[in-house]
């Protein structure tokens, strides 16, 4: 084995993603919901998609729940562990849900009346409870808690509601648990969010306690921010928890990986990477997909999601580390620059062929799942389910 696959394949070997549960469902944009007829309406039908994409692709073992869509109050959990058995994923981080019912339009955990603040902790807690019944190790609220119009707001006050929520919630999390804290420049808030940018998660996380960490989303940030700036950041503050993957154009599009700027997220990996040569041990975080395949099938979308991650992952791999420091101390600023640049344009894919076949894993994973005829099969069951379920609409 050469120097280069003996990088890439220990790379890969250690590098995991988590699939979306919703990302297996019908969706659309905030004009409307676009149908498939093989995409999933039940959680067992999630389940299954997501060991599609694990059994071809290796590298996907749990699958991010979102607690008012997939674990409704009443759920039984036992049948949510014979899911797992069924299918082969576990559930993953657990994603409470404080802005679709209508009493959170004015916010969950900042929002004026203390009835509504009490409701959405009540539901942040009990989904602490779930993950902890179902072995989750991470509790991954979004809050699209803000104001439209300035002087409608006392943002300081806001701000100190935030912060009593979350302690409480980092109280209630047990020893091995993890609370992420996600953070969007704005929407649906547009005059002010209440957590609008890397800083202000990393400063509530840390009021929350020692268990709290901040989640990056590519998308959740302004047009040409330096995301592996807010990465390195982090990193050297060891608060990086969590990493959704996605691209964007113009905001929070939730695109497919690597489909607009996929130098930027090699870029994001490079740092990581640098990061984990520097220190010697691995950085714990947890990597997902959070994208909105509107138009694409929902499971092949999720596979040339993981197989664009990990070519660039393994790129990110290929960076010589000691030449790079050498370069940087010198000022050599062409050479440092082009080591970044000859690992981002090194073709990886033989690499990534020669480690799935080493695993016994489908060579190329989207070909594979095609020709299963999964979509064809699950297509005519479950849409002319939908067809049923609409007559009677």
């Amino acid at each position: 084995m050469t120097r280069s696959a003996g990088l890439v394949h220990s790379a890969l070997d250690a590098f995991r993603i988590e699939l979306p549960s919703w990302g297996f469902a019908d969706t659309g944009t905030r004009f409307g919901k676009f149908l498939q007829d093989s995409a999933a309406s039940t959680l067992a039908e999630k389940f299954a998609d997501a060991g599609q994409v694990h059994s071809f692709t290796g590298v996907c073992p749990t699958v991010a729940l979102h607690v008012l869509w997939d674990l409704p109050s009443g759920t039984n959990l036992d049948e949510v562990r014979k899911l797992s058995d069924q299918f082969g994923v576990r559930p993953g981080s657990i994603n409470p849900n404080v802005f679709q019912d209508q009493e959170y339009k004015h916010g969950s955990l900042a929002n004026e009346r203390p009835e509504i603040r009490k409701k959405a902790l009540q539901h942040i807690l009990d989904s602490v409870g779930l993950a902890k019944a179902l072995g989750s190790r991470d509790v991954a609220p979004w809050f699209a808690d803000g104001s439209n119009y300035p002087g409608t707001a006392n943002i300081r006050r806001r701000k100190r509601w935030m912060e009593e929520g979350l302690r409480e919630v980092h109280a209630a999390l047990g020893p091995d648990q993890r609370l992420l804290v996600e953070y969007k420049p704005f929407e649906p808030a547009f005059y002010h969010t209440d957590v609008a940018d890397w800083g202000m998660a990393l400063l509530l996380a840390r009021a929350a306690g020692p268990q709290a960490r901040v989640l990056v989303d590519t998308g959740h940030h302004y047009q040409a921010q330096n995301i592996e700036q807010i990465v390195a950041w982090l990193l050297s503050e060891d608060m990086l928890g969590g990493f959704h993957f996605n691209d964007r154009r113009y905001a929070d599009d939730d695109l497919t990986l690597g489909s607009i700027d996929p130098y930027q997220v090699f870029r994001i990996l490079a740092e990581i990477r640098h990061y984990e040569s520097e220190t010697g041990h691995r950085a714990d975080i947890a990597y997902m997909v959070d994208q909105s395949h509107n138009l694409k099938n929902k499971v092949e979308a999720m596979i040339q999601t993981v197989m664009t991650a990990q070519q660039l992952y393994a790129k990110a791999a290929l960076i010589d580390h000691e030449a790079l420091e050498a370069a940087r101390n010198e000022q050599r600023l062409i050479d440092a620059e082009n080591l970044l640049k000859d690992a981002f344009e090194t073709d990886v894919r033989p690499l990534l062929r020669e480690w799935r076949e080493r695993r016994g894993l489908a060579v190329d994973p989207l070909r594979a799942f095609r020709d299963s005829g999964y979509t064809e099969r699950v297509a005519r069951k479950r849409g002319a389910r939908k067809k049923s379920a609409a007559s009677y609409a």
